[in-house]
């Protein structure tokens, strides 16, 4: 298979980036390193290229009735200019994949979806689309995403627009704004657990985008970051990824993602398979765990207690911000309760850890960031 390289391939070599290949894609891992790139994005801010992902354009009379028989969120109360996050199931409940949706007009929606699943989500968005009248573009190779974030990422952003972003709402966004000539749809929305904007662009425009935000940035300690800070950030912050904690082998209710899915919305895919779940109760659930011995847990080893094998890490890491090696585990739903003990098999042996709440990492209020 030949990787795909987004429209700043050639500016993450330039800057020295180590690339590496992820989805399919030829992507930075890293610029500095990922743990001053990762503080950075907690104290100051970061720029990252996502421009991998895919989006999906669906217009037309029918298309809001088809994305709420899509997904499981509830779009009915959405906004023009208003985003929503949303898990897309099979009938059986378990997860295509985890995206936003932005609302773009009256029949005019954005679907943004992961770049590992681009291939597969279109293949399953065109054959639950059939029967509806709408439109569906695939817009993944002609359109870039950037993600600015961290507690400075709006006053870096504000230095490059005319509107004022203290009005911009959390998941809500602004369509047609000029940067230095560039088009941009801005959103309040990232994967860090900070503060923060992800910008659309055209492709072509992207590399120029880049150099205006870090140019905007350098007084204010923006710098570039990849895939590796943009992955402990988003765990310290307890954010799923998908095949890791959402996958076709796991349903949002065991992901813990209830808030999203909306069982008095009729008849979207899955609905039954969920309804019948959440009344039977989940026997296993997305947990956070704290390493109390020594080893850090990755995905796929298994977690232990009471001589069986009681769930899978899905996710785990050094935390550079809590400064403790701590993981996310699906586990029977007898051991999910914090403080509970248990064990995790790294290496031959057996580690102790406990279970502890998530998420791990929540940014201070504007208050407490001021003390």
């Amino acid at each position: 298979m030949t990787e795909k390289k987004t429209p700043l391939y050639d500016v993450h070599l330039a800057s020295g980036a180590k690339v590496i290949e992820f989805g399919g894609w030829l992507m930075p891992v890293q610029y500095s390193g990922i743990l001053e790139e990762h503080r950075a994005v907690r104290t100051a801010a970061g720029l990252f290229d996502v421009s991998h992902m895919g989006e999906v354009a669906v217009s037309g009379p029918e298309a809001d009735s088809f994305i709420n028989c899509l997904v499981t969120n509830d779009i009915s109360a959405l906004q023009i200019n208003q985003a929503m996050y949303s898990p897309m199931c099979y009938p059986d409940g378990t997860v295509v994949d985890d995206l936003l949706i932005y609302r773009l007009g009256e029949q005019e929606y954005l679907l943004v979806i992961n770049a590992g699943n681009i291939e597969k989500d279109l293949a399953w968005i065109q054959q639950q689309a059939d029967g509806f009248q709408l439109e569906l573009k695939n817009l993944s190779a002609v359109m870039a995403q950037l993600a600015l974030q961290g507690p400075k990422a709006a006053q870096i952003l504000q230095t490059l627009v005319s509107s004022d972003l203290q009005t911009l709402k959390y998941y809500w966004f602004w369509q047609g704004m000029n940067i230095h000539g560039i088009s941009c749809l801005i959103s309040r929305t990232g994967y860090t657990g900070e503060d923060g904007f992800e910008l659309y662009c055209p492709a072509e425009a992207a590399p120029a985008l880049w150099q205006f935000l870090l140019q905007a940035g350098a007084e204010y300690g923006l710098i570039p970051v990849g895939l590796g800070a943009r992955d402990t950030l988003r765990f310290e912050a307890a954010l799923p990824l998908y095949g890791h904690e959402l996958s076709d082998q796991i349903t949002p209710l065991e992901a813990g993602l209830d808030m999203f899915v909306k069982l008095t919305k009729a008849g979207f895919t899955g609905l039954e398979a969920l309804a019948a779940q959440k009344q039977k109760g989940i026997t296993r659930k997305i947990v956070g765990l704290e390493m109390t011995g020594r080893g850090i847990a990755r995905a796929g080893y298994s977690c232990v207690a009471d001589g069986k094998t009681i769930g899978t890490v899905t996710s785990g890491s050094f935390a550079p911000t809590i400064g403790k090696n701590l993981a996310l585990a699906l586990l029977d739903i007898d051991y999910i309760q914090p403080g509970t003990a248990i064990g995790v098999e790294i290496r031959g042996g057996v580690v102790d850890a406990v279970v502890v709440k998530k998420p791990f990492y929540r940014r201070p209020s504007p208050t407490e960031a001021a003390k």
